[in-house]
């Protein structure tokens, strides 16, 4: 108890100093957790993605559709319990600025396979009995006011013309993670408008979406669904759920890398700064530890005081920054708009704070506590600080 205090009082000998640092600390701790949670955002769909469903898509790229029939084909081999399709829509809503993900979806069995998504029995009812239904995700619908009832006009783009949805449904996420910040209709709907226009482009889907009865059999059927369709006009390949959200990641691989690497050097940084102002305030006490050992204090003792106060520094730091974090992300988070549809501090990157700031304590206070433990008495006495 005393050795606590002692560094205490010692942290806040000079207080100017003392302040700044712990505000350096605080400004470091918060970038690097808010920098994590921007690199955890653009992960967030990989992360949520469950290990029982595969999706597959046209092998060349998926750009290129695949016929409404190899439904039943996928259906029948072992191992899968469900199969559901989709298409991205890509339309406009009022202004191209109001960009949000648009799906053409195959109704019931799409939604069975994404059980997240909680919508109640009779908006679901409704939204499957009504050809020109929409379902929009909580966080969609308050980013752009929409209720239960409310017609959404699109200009469509791959699928040209005008378009009007009645939405008949807000879906919820069951995890957090769940993104709410979609919106989807009846693939029949978009299909029966697209043979009026373009009938050579009716009747094909961007992706199925297989679900299957054990996770582990994911490589195997796999391997069963691609087989079926090997050396057609329209070749797939199956994946998991991650590995596809993963694949638009990589897009992007180089900025997510430029972010984390950011990140570290801001925490290199602060460790430098943290260092200089340890060892500053071990140089100005040499007098006062070497009185410490002529009445008989050990050198452990004494690298107690200097890393006990590096790691009190840190941690005070730390914890304002963990505090700031909270209410910054969920600024950003509503000014982002449905850029990131999950963008939330995820319980790692609080233990990374913690984690970075106890080794910038441990680091900056390890050198001058190592020569404050070495240092002779007679070398000591006659410092003047």
């Amino acid at each position: 108890m005393y050795l606590l205090r002692l560094i205490s009082r010692n942290a806040l000998r000079h207080k100017l100093r003392t302040a700044l640092t712990v505000l350096g600390l605080v400004v470091a701790t918060l970038s690097f957790g808010l920098l994590q949670t921007v690199v955890g955002a653009w992960y967030a769909g990989a992360e949520g993605a469950s290990n029982t469903t595969l999706v597959t898509r046209n092998a060349t790229s998926l750009v290129f559709p695949l016929p409404l029939a190899y439904q039943a084909r996928i259906r029948g081999v072992d191992g899968v319990t469900g199969v559901g399709y989709a298409n991205w829509f890509g339309g406009v809503y009022k202004d191209p600025k109001n960009f949000f993900a648009q799906f053409a979806i195959s109704g019931q069995s799409y939604l069975d396979i994404y059980p997240d998504y909680l919508l109640p029995d009779s908006d679901r009812t409704a939204f499957l009995r009504d050809r020109k239904g929409a379902i929009v995700g909580r966080k969609l619908a308050n980013e752009y006011g929409f209720k239960v009832g409310d017609t959404i006009p699109i200009r469509g783009t791959i699928y040209p013309g005008q378009w009007a949805f009645t939405i008949r449904g807000i879906y919820d996420g069951r995890q957090p993670s769940t993104n709410t910040a979609t919106m989807f209709f009846h693939w029949d709907y978009a299909n029966e408008g697209l043979k009026k226009i373009y009938p050579r482009r009716a009747n094909q889907v961007g992706v199925y979406v297989v679900r299957i009865a054990r996770a582990e059999d994911a490589a195997a059927v796999s391997q069963a669904i691609d087989a079926q369709f090997a050396n057609s006009l329209a070749e797939t390949l199956t994946e998991t759920e991650k590995a596809f959200q993963l694949g638009f990641v990589a897009m992007s691989e180089a900025i997510v890398a430029a972010i984390r690497v950011v990140s570290f050097v801001v925490i290199v940084i602060i460790m430098a700064v943290m260092a200089n102002t340890m060892a500053m305030s071990a140089r100005e006490r040499q007098a006062e530890y070497a009185t410490l050992k002529v009445l008989g204090f050990g050198p452990g003792y004494l690298a107690a005081l200097i890393i006990g106060e590096a790691l009190l520094l840190a941690l005070v730091g730390a914890a304002g920054g963990i505090a700031l974090l909270f209410p910054l992300a969920a600024t950003i988070a509503a000014n982002l708009g449905t850029m990131f549809p999950v963008f939330q501090v995820a319980p790692a990157t609080l233990a990374m704070q913690v984690g970075t700031a106890l080794l910038v304590g441990l680091v900056a206070g390890l050198v001058p506590a190592v020569r404050a433990a070495r240092m002779r008495i007679l070398d000591g006495l006659r410092s003047i600080g």
